[in-house]
């Protein structure tokens, strides 16, 4: 048996276990990584054989698997960054996208079902029920995947026209389930998010406790005396 005959068997019989193997997977790192292994192994063997068709196909997969392995190891790094500074939600442009609002056009209503969230790109937007104005850079409405019914608790109003993204919560969804270490970054971002906004409302209750005077205490009444 020659040396590229045995070459092609070992190669097939290689890349047989890496496909196996990626059926047991459940996360898409892993997958990925074993994919491009997978694709390596079959375009050397289909070289020796002379299998052009399926040369070509690796050949094409292989650059797709790892332009997607390299997306998703920088998402993770983005949100790990995110996390440990200013809580930028720029990690999630590449799966967002793009809607124009118009001046007093409503992007949700208070207690409708919370289906996705955006990232203010241009314009300026207010939350009707409490009066805020969020800045451009600002996340809105992730907070209601989280929430148990998942529903909006503020009304999103556009006070002058701009541009926002939006991603849907299946898609954050799907990322969270094919990489655990997104979900768990994406986690504890959220939880920051909350705590910062329980802080605002705490600074904002005491402000208005500090401006509002105490109620004066009744007069006490007179004594009187006895005729």
């Amino acid at each position: 048996m020659d040396s590229p005959h045995i070459a092609v068997q070992a190669g097939t019989f290689f890349a047989s276990i890496f496909v196996v193997a990626t059926t047991t997977m459940r996360t898409m790192i892993p997958l990925r990584v074993f994919g491009i292994i997978t694709n390596v192994i079959l375009i050397t063997t289909s070289i020796f054989s002379h299998a052009y068709p399926t040369l070509l196909l690796h050949a094409v997969l292989l650059p797709l698997n790892g332009y997607r392995l390299h997306q998703m190891l920088q998402l993770v790094r983005d949100v790990k960054k995110s996390v440990n500074s200013d809580l930028s939600m720029e990690w999630l442009k590449p799966f967002m996208t793009e809607r124009c609002c118009a001046t007093g056009e409503v992007l949700f209503y208070k207690d409708e079902k919370a289906e996705d969230m955006f990232y203010i790109v241009s314009g300026r937007y207010r939350l009707v029920e409490s009066g805020i104005e969020l800045p451009v850079g600002a996340i809105v409405g992730e907070l209601g995947m989280l929430s148990p019914l998942n529903e909006r608790t503020q009304t999103l109003e556009c006070i002058e026209g701009g541009t926002v993204l939006g991603v849907s919560y299946r898609q954050v969804e799907e990322l969270y389930v094919q990489n655990p270490e997104f979900g768990f970054y994406f986690l504890r971002l959220a939880s920051a998010r909350l705590f910062q906004n329980i802080g605002r409302l705490e600074q904002r209750l005491a402000e208005y406790t500090v401006q509002t005077p105490a109620p004066a205490a009744a007069p006490a009444p007179a004594a009187q005396g006895s005729a």
